[in-house]
């Protein structure tokens, strides 16, 4: 009896220390995309207009229009169309979780299918909430994902900030192929911690940017940062090979989108 008692403290000592165990990953944010309609309003915002977004990017990026973005069995829709009726041909979605998601450091996971064909340019990235250090690039930006049509399958990871950017010839980055970019979906995901930004598609790490000790130049990334989800179209980069008007319209599809305080 006293053999069984004694076994059964441990386990109970046990479980209660598994349970109290500080370092147990939490699920701080997420959308699942449960209800059907427009995006939760509670967690995303618009970013809405056609002046280029400094890219001269053609799309205009609507607010709250259920054919540019909608929920739909269980997915998040963003979707591209060609419209005669705009001034440069092309409608969209941004949708921002600024003012309502933003996040210092943790793991930031976002499972989606991309669109395809030359001229699409969807990206899942992420920008400060505040301005702290100035305008772009000094306040940095964090590339979870980008991929632009005329280059299919290669999917890329970034960081900008005031020393390495693109508009210097001094970004930082990676490349990973995903042969099936538009037929399935696959988890792109950032852990950013105070020491680094690692990069991952589908549980593989293929990039990480090290915080070099120096000051904001190199590393903005100690403030919060809200999350952006689009498809541009064109643009200084994904209309390098111009926009094939015969493709659209074209989606993203985003199955979740989770946030954790650190990797699972």
């Amino acid at each position: 009896m006293k053999k069984i008692l004694i076994i059964l403290f441990a386990h109970l000592l046990g479980s209660s220390c598994i349970a109290q165990d500080p370092s147990k990953t939490k699920l701080i944010w997420s959308d699942e995309f449960e209800t059907a309609g427009l995006p939760d309003p509670t967690k995303w915002d618009y970013d809405v207009g056609d002046h280029g977004w400094g890219n001269n990017e053609l799309e205009y990026y609507s607010k709250a229009d259920l054919k540019n973005a909608r929920v739909e069995d269980g997915i998040l829709i963003i979707e591209a169309h060609a419209d005669p009726s705009r001034p440069k041909g092309y409608t969209s979605a941004r949708l921002v979780t600024k003012g309502k998601g933003f996040w210092q450091y943790g793991y930031i996971e976002i499972k989606a299918k991309l669109p395809e064909g030359v001229g699409t340019w969807p990206a899942i990235w992420m920008l400060p909430e505040e301005s702290r250090y100035g305008g772009w690039p000094k306040n940095g930006e964090i590339d979870i994902m980008e991929h632009v049509g005329y280059d299919p399958g290669k999917v890329h990871g970034t960081v900008h900030t005031e020393a390495f950017n693109h508009t210097i010839g001094t970004q930082k980055g990676g490349q990973k192929m995903v042969s099936d970019f538009s037929e399935e979906f696959h988890t792109y995901a950032i852990d950013w911690t105070a020491e680094k930004i690692d990069f991952f598609i589908d549980g593989t790490k293929y990039f990480t940017f090290e915080n070099t000790g120096n000051d904001y130049k190199d590393w903005p990334f100690d403030q919060p940062f809200h999350l952006i989800l689009n498809i541009a179209v064109g643009g200084n980069w994904g209309g390098v090979e111009g926009v094939d008007p015969k493709i659209w319209p074209q989606r993203m599809e985003v199955d979740y989108v989770r946030v954790y305080d650190r990797k699972p």
